[in-house]
């Protein structure tokens, strides 16, 4: 699975390899000019920002980094949804009015009901979709995916119907979680579907995953730890975050990874791990593959709908 990474080149090869999440901004613990100055520091290294309406008040803080400077707003990623073509239009304005912007370059599919139904059978929402292109709302789509609706995106991209409109998907991705199912995964890698992967560290550093009681937010999380920290070790990489890296990296329809932080310094990881990207060795790899695998039958695939 590991390949030459000068081949990543098709379908989104615009997006920056990382791509700096928002999810924190919205925290209120944190001071709001905190906040706004840490989006200055991810805009003055011209990556790409990953956002949603539904992360605190995340998009005031952007809105005041924004007006600062709006000569280095950055491309977005913005979550959109959910059950019908009108809602899925009054989320992107959800976004679009409060940042004062136009577009989304990319508009995350976070599918539901109807929508879910007719992108699964090739249904109305792909001209919901193209109108919005058309209109100039939205630049592009990727569908988000979870083990509970991996089957749905299965269904969509075995037909090919989202081709020429979906430009590929959009989850969880890192030496811990892969939220694909095994036949999802196994079409995207064989067609080289591009894909976005998200939460970059799993939500930490794994030796506190692992040892400190309650760092994992599921218990699933920190007995995967447990089993991948062994194979962390023997790579010898100092940085769990350089190891997540090359891991999401060691997979050619991987175009970027989500990370989150309010931390300047965990910025600085990210953005040094993309410098010089290489797949993890083989071995260790294919180590990993097989515990995701398992997992996948084992665990993911049996959970309840938000419950990892």
């Amino acid at each position: 699975m590991a390949h030459n990474l000068a081949e990543n080149s098709m379908g989104l090869s615009d997006v920056t390899p990382y791509v700096y999440g928002t999810t924190r901004l919205g925290n209120n613990q944190i001071p709001f000019e905190e906040r706004v100055h840490l989006a200055r520091t991810a805009m003055n290294e011209r990556v790409w920002f990953h956002t949603s309406h539904t992360y605190g008040n995340a998009l005031d803080v952007l809105r005041a980094a924004f007006d600062q400077e709006r000569s280095q707003v950055p491309k977005l990623i913005a979550k959109i949804g959910w059950s019908s073509a009108d809602e899925l239009r009054a989320v992107i304005q959800q976004h679009l009015a409060p940042l004062s912007l136009r577009m989304l370059d990319i508009g995350q599919l976070c599918l539901a009901g109807e929508l879910a139904e007719q992108f699964a059978s090739g249904g109305a929402c792909y001209r919901a979709f193209e109108k919005l292109k058309e209109e100039g709302l939205v630049k592009r789509f990727v569908v988000e995916v979870f083990p509970w609706t991996s089957q749905t995106a299965l269904a969509a991209f075995r037909g090919g119907y989202p081709n020429g409109i979906v430009d590929g998907c959009i989850f969880y991705l890192n030496p811990l979680q892969r939220f694909a199912s095994n036949e999802l995964w196994d079409l995207i890698i064989s067609r080289n579907i591009p894909v976005i992967g998200m939460r970059t560290v799993a939500g930490g550093p794994i030796y506190r995953l692992r040892d400190v009681e309650g760092a994992a937010w599921k218990a699933y999380l920190q007995q995967r730890a447990a089993e991948i920290a062994p194979i962390f070790e023997r790579s010898e990489i100092q940085s769990w975050t350089e190891f997540c890296v090359r891991y999401a990296f060691s997979f050619a329809p991987v175009r970027a990874t989500v990370g989150s932080t309010v931390h300047v310094e965990n910025m600085r990881e990210y953005l040094l791990a993309v410098q010089d990207l290489q797949p993890l060795p083989r071995d260790l790899l294919d180590e990993i593959c097989a515990h995701q695998r398992r997992w996948s039958d084992e665990v993911d695939l049996l959970a309840e709908p938000w419950t990892m």
